[in-house]
C-alpha cells in the first residue's frame, strides 16, 4: 500500500520546559508556562482537517491508539478501512513538533486547523499591510483598524506593491504561530467565528506554536528563525535621496543654464542639499535610467539622460555618497532575447510579450541566476554602484498549478518564494564584490528575505484619484514600520511624502518627522521635484526645507545607535522600532497607543499623522521616567498618558532618564534650520564653485 507523509509541525517553546498535550471531546489542549492560559486547537467541525482529491477527512471522536512518552505524544485515527491519519507530537529540545502522517490517502492539497481565542485577545502580524486585499484599502479615509488583527481575514500571497509578508502572528495570549514552505494559505482572526482562529494552507507545510512568556521572546525567536537578519554598512543608516524619475534639463530650477557634466537633476540635488547642510549619505537613481524605450535594456546607461554616468558615481564617491541604482527581476532589450533563447525566463509570467520584451528571470535556474548577475549586476557593481532598490518581485509573478519553475514547483508555491530568490541572488553577487559594504533594498519578501535584503514600504499612497499626498498614507506607513518589525523585518523605510502624490506640506512634514525614527529615511519627493521647487504653492517651501533638515540631521546623529540596534537584531532577534507591548507588555495601553513605539531601546516617539493636530496625547509606559527630548526640563514618570503641544516641526521625543543617547538641542537645531532654509541659494555661484576645472579635478583625483 502507498503511503504518503504530509507535515503539520507544531513548535511549542517554553520557559520552563514543561510540557503537556491532552485530548479530549475533540480539542487538543497544549498547556505550560508562558502560556496565560492552556492553548486549545478546535475547530468548528473537528480540532484539524485535510483534503486530498478524493474529499475531506475531519479529526473527531476518540483516538484508535495512544502514545505517550518523554519525548513523544501520538494520536491515531483510522478513518476508512485502512486509512489511518496519525498526529505526532515530538519534543524537539525545548519545542513541540506536530507531523501528520497520513496512510493510504492520495496527496493532501489542502489542510488546516483552529485555535480557540478569547474575547479579548489580540493578534498581530502576517503582512505589513494595514489590511489585506487592494492595498489602497490600507490608506483608505476613514481607515479604523491598526495593529490588532481580530476580524481580519488574510491570504498570505505575496501581493503589489506594499508586499512584505510572513506567515508569522503573536497573540496577546502569549503564543505565536508559524507556517514555514510557500503555498499560500488563510488566516482567519475570529471573523468568521468570533471565538476561533481558523488557519488554513495549500499544500504540504509546518507551523509552530511558540510560548516565549513575553511577545519580545515570540518576536526575537521567530526572526532568529527566519534570519538572521542582514546587517548593511553603517553607512545605510544616513540619509537617503531620490526622485522617481530623472529627466536631463537644459536649466536648474532657478533658470540656471546648466553647465555640469552630470545629470542636472542629480547635479541640483547634491549642490542644493549641500547648501542647506542636508546630510546625505545615499543617493539613488529610479528607472528609467538605461537604453531603451523603458529605460532599462541591458544595464547600458542612456548617455542623453545620464551623461557621464560613471564618472558621475566617482564625483559622488568624492563626497561619501554611495550610489544605488533600480533594478527589477526582469531584463528587457538584447538580453531579453538571449534569455528566452536560453531557456532563463519564467514560464506563464504576467506579460504581454509581444508589446514589451521583457525577460522575468527563473531564479530557481542556477545558470539562469549566474549569468544574470555576471552579465548585469556585478557590471554595474564594477562601475561604483553601492547599493541596489530591487522592484516588482511580486508584480508579474505567475500564480498557479499549471506554469513549473525550473526546480520542478508549481508557480502556486514558488510565488511567495520569488521575491526571497531575487533577493539572494542580488545580495550573493554583491558580497561577491563588496563584501559586507553594500545595500539591497527590495519591497517585496517573504520567510527568509530578511537574510538578503532591507526593505522599503512599497509605493504606500499610490491610486489616489487627485495624487495629492493624504493623512492616512502616512498612517498606514507608521502601522507597516511596526507590522514588518514582529514578522521579521527590522530594517525598514517607506517613501517620505507617499508615492506619485502631489506634495501636501502638512503630511509631508509629519513624514519626515517619522522617517527620522525609521532604520532607513529615504525622501524623495516623488513629483520629481525638490522642496524649492514644488508644484503647489509655497513653490519654495522653506518651512519643508527646515524640517528636512532638522529630522536630517537628528537621523545622522543616531547613525550608531541605529547601527548598533540593526546589530543587535541580528544577534538577538529585537527589532530596532518596537511597538510598545514589546517592552512592556503587561500594560494595556501599551498595546492600544500603536503611534507610539520604541525606537531602539532608549528613544521613545509617538507619529502624528492626522492634519491639524495642535496636541497629541501619548502614553509614557511606567517603570521608567521619561526625559523631554524637546525640554530635558521636563521629566516624567511613565505610566500616565500625557497631553503635549504639537506644532507641525514636532514629533513627541523622550528618552529614557537612563538611557545612554544625546540627541542635543533640538530647539536650537530647528532654528538654525529656519534661518539657513530662508535664504535660498545661488544655483549658479554653486555650480560654478563645484565644477571649477581646479576644485572639480582634485575631487576625482582625490577619488
Amino acid at each position: 500500500m502507498k503511503q504518503i507523509f504530509s507535515y503539520l509541525c507544531i513548535t511549542v517553546f517554553f520557559a520552563s520546559n514543561l510540557f503537556a498535550v491532552k485530548y479530549n471531546e475533540s480539542l487538543f489542549t497544549i498547556d505550560g508556562r508562558g502560556f496565560s492560559r492552556p492553548l486549545q486547537i478546535g475547530g468548528v467541525e473537528s480540532p484539524v482537517f485535510f483534503e486530498t482529491k478524493e474529499g475531506k477527512f475531519l479529526f473527531g471522536g476518540n483516538p484508535s491508539a495512544i502514545l505517550s512518552s518523554a519525548n513523544i505524544d501520538f494520536f491515531e485515527w483510522v478513518l476508512e478501512g485502512d486509512k489511518r491519519a496519525r498526529l505526532n507530537f515530538t519534543k524537539d529540545g525545548n519545542s513541540y513538533k506536530v507531523n501528520l502522517e497520513t496512510t493510504g490517502f492520495s496527496e493532501i492539497i489542502n489542510w488546516g486547523f483552529s485555535i480557540h481565542a478569547t474575547k479579548d485577545e489580540y493578534f498581530t502580524g502576517i503582512m505589513e499591510r494595514v489590511v489585506d486585499g487592494e492595498q489602497k484599502l490600507s490608506w483608505e479615509p476613514g481607515m479604523t483598524e491598526a495593529m490588532d488583527m481580530r476580524g481580519q481575514v488574510v491570504t498570505t500571497v505575496v501581493k503589489p506593491t506594499v508586499s512584505l509578508y510572513c506567515p508569522f502572528y503573536l497573540s496577546s495570549r502569549n503564543y505565536s504561530v508559524f507556517v514555514e514552505g510557500t503555498w499560500p494559505g488563510t488566516f482567519d482572526f475570529c471573523k468568521s467565528s468570533p471565538n476561533l482562529v481558523q488557519i488554513t494552507f495549500e499544500g504540504p507545510f509546518t507551523t509552530v506554536i511558540i510560548s516565549g512568556g513575553e511577545p519580545a521572546e515570540l518576536v526575537k525567536e521567530h526572526s532568529l528563525r527566519v534570519g538572521p537578519t542582514i546587517v548593511p554598512p553603517r553607512w545605510a543608516f544616513g540619509t537617503y535621496r531620490w526622485r522617481d524619475d530623472h529627466t536631463q534639463r537644459e536649466k536648474y530650477y532657478d533658470g540656471t543654464p546648466v553647465a555640469a557634466p552630470y545629470n542636472s537633476e542629480v547635479v541640483e540635488d547634491i549642490l542644493m542639499m549641500k547648501a542647506f547642510d542636508i546630510p546625505l549619505s545615499i543617493y539613488w537613481v529610479d528607472r528609467p535610467w538605461a537604453k531603451g524605450i523603458n529605460g532599462y535594456d541591458d544595464f547600458e546607461w542612456d548617455p542623453d539622460r545620464f551623461p557621464n554616468a560613471e564618472e558621475m558615481i566617482g564625483w559622488l564617491d568624492s563626497k561619501n555618497i554611495k550610489f544605488m541604482l533600480w533594478i527589477g527581476p526582469w531584463i528587457m532589450g538584447d538580453m531579453a532575447k538571449e534569455a528566452f533563447e536560453k531557456g532563463y525566463s519564467v514560464k506563464g509570467q504576467l506579460l504581454e510579450r509581444d508589446k514589451l520584451e521583457r525577460a522575468l528571470i527563473d531564479f530557481s535556474n542556477p545558470a539562469a541566476v549566474e549569468w544574470w548577475q555576471k552579465k548585469g549586476i556585478e557590471k554595474m557593481l564594477n562601475q561604483g554602484v553601492k547599493g541596489f532598490k530591487m522592484d516588482r518581485a511580486e508584480q508579474i509573478i505567475p500564480n498557479d498549478y499549471e506554469n513549473k519553475a525550473f526546480d520542478g514547483r508549481v508557480s502556486r508555491e514558488y510565488h511567495n518564494d520569488y521575491p526571497v530568490m531575487y533577493a539572494k541572488a542580488a545580495h550573493d553577487i554583491c558580497k561577491l564584490v563588496y563584501s559586507d559594504d553594500f545595500i539591497t533594498m527590495p519591497r517585496a519578501g517573504y520567510t527568509n528575505s530578511s537574510r538578503y535584503a532591507v526593505f522599503w514600504g512599497g509605493d504606500t499612497g499610490a491610486g489616489i484619484p487627485d495624487k495629492k499626498t493624504i493623512p492616512e498614507a502616512l498612517r498606514s506607513a507608521i502601522i507597516a514600520l511596526q507590522k514588518s518589525a514582529v514578522i521579521g523585518f527590522p530594517i525598514w523605510g517607506s517613501d517620505t511624502g507617499g508615492y506619485t502624490n502631489i506634495t501636501d506640506h502638512e503630511v509631508t512634514a509629519r513624514w519626515l518627522a517619522f522617517s527620522c525614527f525609521c532604520p532607513i529615511m529615504e525622501v524623495g519627493p516623488t513629483e520629481n521635484k525638490g522642496f524649492w521647487d514644488l508644484t503647489e504653492e509655497p513653490h519654495y517651501d522653506k518651512q519643508l526645507i527646515a524640517i528636512w533638515r532638522l529630522y536630517s540631521k537628528i537621523h545622522e546623529k543616531m547613525i550608531d545607535y541605529s547601527f548598533q540596534q540593526a546589530k543587535e537584531a541580528a544577534r538577538t532577534g529585537m527589532p530596532v522600532a518596537r511597538p510598545l507591548f514589546l517592552n512592556f507588555p503587561k500594560q494595556p495601553k501599551a498595546w492600544q497607543d500603536w503611534q507610539t513605539y520604541m525606537y531602539g531601546p532608549d528613544i521613545l516617539v509617538s507619529a502624528i499623522w492626522e492634519k491639524g493636530k495642535k496636541q497629541h496625547s501619548l502614553y509614557l509606559p511606567k517603570s521608567e521616567k521619561w526625559v523631554d527630548a524637546w525640554d530635558k526640563k521636563k521629566i516624567y514618570d511613565g505610566g500616565q498618558t500625557i497631553t503635549i503641544d504639537t506644532p507641525i516641526y514636532k514629533i513627541p521625543i523622550f528618552v529614557r532618564k537612563d538611557g545612554n543617547i544625546d540627541l542635543g538641542d533640538l530647539n536650537k537645531l530647528y532654528k538654525e534650520s529656519v534661518k539657513i532654509a530662508s535664504k535660498k541659494p545661488n544655483l549658479k555661484k554653486l555650480q560654478k564653485n563645484e565644477f571649477s576645472k581646479k576644485v572639480f579635478r582634485k575631487q576625482l583625483t582625490s577619488n
